[in-house]
């Protein structure tokens, strides 16, 4: 046995026994506890070989994908091994870094059978004429290595006007005729800063939906955050492009909520006319959220996280569900989970858990409290590097990103009245969890 498989089984027998692995697309609630009945599906326990069990035709693009794709992925040896287990689609970013760590792996593969994509993303400030977006795309095709990418996704548009450039649909026309490009995407998980609320992710990706000359989608869907998303998807289906999700897993941490509320309320001392208020009604919710875990059972992390999963793997508009695999135990959490459904009892699980702990939930792309804010603190991306802080393990991926965020940032709120909170129609928390995220992302 190589060297590679045994350092597999280990891991695998280590998650085993010590319940660890949450994986990438969620974080962990919390610990112990059955949430399902026995007779539920079992993960994987080395009684079979991991395998992908379901492809689904990404829209017209007519490629037959795994259900459980690739979000990110930088160990050439779990990439090696979730390729053997039939992941066949791999999400990758000119920002990611992983270009070249895929480009090893692939040239000793077959390239057709895997579907390749990348983003690019368009700033005003920088060159977006068709030459910039050319030598940008053919550094990243040296980078994987590959005569083609399957597609060039413009990476998270600020805005429609932004997906429309036309230097880089002029770039992507020419890419296509050398056969160096073969389909094109977008993404989207919310803007910077929404100036204009009619710029949210339904609205941009609705617009590019519309504007046909995009084949494939990336997007922020969950069961808590299912309305906007929904629309999105069924409107894809209806224009036949691909679908591939993001943010899937929207639970939360809540005893390392606690801690942390502990931390403000002493620190509450330096403005005392705000924080006591603050941290009261983030506190609130927290207990409350906690009174729900309890009362529906809802403390087995793993499970509720394999729920959250299956509900998107449930809807037949959704082609792939792009799931982090940054270690082994990512391989065993995620691939078992191909080709299930979500069952009965896990409804009323997700269902409860919307009801009690949705208000601790920031949506993903949604950004409808921004206008109230007067000092244009960008909610929505700071509490989207949060999220990859805490629920994605790349934390130090989050705080570089928070760090060069240009224009205000959450410290401000440690004075500010919460007018965020006030406008949110989700009665979330976000003046208090901001808060939370400034120390998160600069552990401070």
């Amino acid at each position: 046995m190589s060297e590679n498989n045994t350092n597999g089984m280990k891991r695998r027998h280590f998650l085993k026994n010590s319940a660890i692995g949450m994986g990438a697309v969620g974080t962990g609630l919390l610990g112990g506890g059955n949430l399902l009945s026995a007779n539920q599906e079992v993960e994987n326990e080395n009684k079979e070989p991991l395998k992908i069990k379901e492809f689904r035709t990404l829209g017209r693009t007519g490629f037959k994908v795994s259900d459980i794709g690739s979000g990110f992925v930088k160990d050439p040896a779990v990439l090696e091994r979730m390729l053997d287990a039939g992941v066949n689609y791999i999400d990758s970013a000119e920002s990611y870094g992983n270009h070249t760590v895929i480009g090893q792996v692939m040239k000793n593969r077959d390239r057709k059978s895997v579907f390749i994509t990348t983003k690019l993303e368009i700033e005003a400030k920088k060159d977006v004429s068709k030459e910039a977006f050319l030598k940008r795309a053919r550094k990243c095709l040296e980078e994987l290595q590959s005569d083609y990418v399957d597609c060039i996704m413009v990476h998270g548009p600020e805005n429609i006007e932004t997906f429309k450039t036309e230097g880089f649909h002029a770039a992507m026309r020419q890419l296509k005729n050398e056969g160096r490009v073969r389909f094109v995407g977008i993404t989207h998980h919310g803007s910077n800063w929404y100036r204009d609320s009619e710029q949210s992710m339904e609205k941009v990706l609705t617009a590019a939906a519309n504007d046909g000359r995009f084949d494939v989608m990336l997007l922020a869907y969950n069961f808590i955050q299912d309305d906007n998303g929904a629309k999105v998807l069924e409107l894809c289906r209806e224009k036949n492009i691909g679908t591939t999700l993001m943010k899937v897993n929207p639970i939360k941490a809540i005893p390392m909520l606690k801690v942390r509320i502990e931390k403000l309320k002493k620190e509450g001392k330096k403005v005392p006319d705000l924080y006591p208020n603050m941290i009261k009604r983030l506190e609130a919710k927290a207990k409350r959220a906690e009174r729900f875990i309890k009362k529906y059972k809802m403390d087995d992390a793993k499970r509720m996280r394999d729920a959250a999963i299956r509900f998107v793997l449930s809807n037949p508009d959704v082609h792939t569900v792009c799931c982090a695999f940054r270690n082994f135990d990512d391989l065993d959490a995620y691939i078992p989970l191909s080709g299930t459904r979500l069952k009965d009892m896990e409804k009323k699980k997700l269902a409860a858990y919307k009801e009690g702990c949705g208000a601790l939930y920031c949506r993903h792309a949604c950004g409808l409290c921004e206008p109230a804010c007067p000092f244009h603190v960008p909610v929505n991306t700071i509490m989207r590097y949060n999220h990859y802080f805490e629920a994605q393990g790349k934390e130090k991926f989050a705080m570089k990103n928070y760090a060069r965020l240009e224009g205000p940032k959450a410290d401000l709120c440690a004075t500010c009245k919460g007018y965020c909170e006030a406008a949110c129609p989700y009665d979330v928390p976000v003046h208090g969890l901001l808060n939370l995220a400034h120390h998160t992302l600069t552990l401070a």
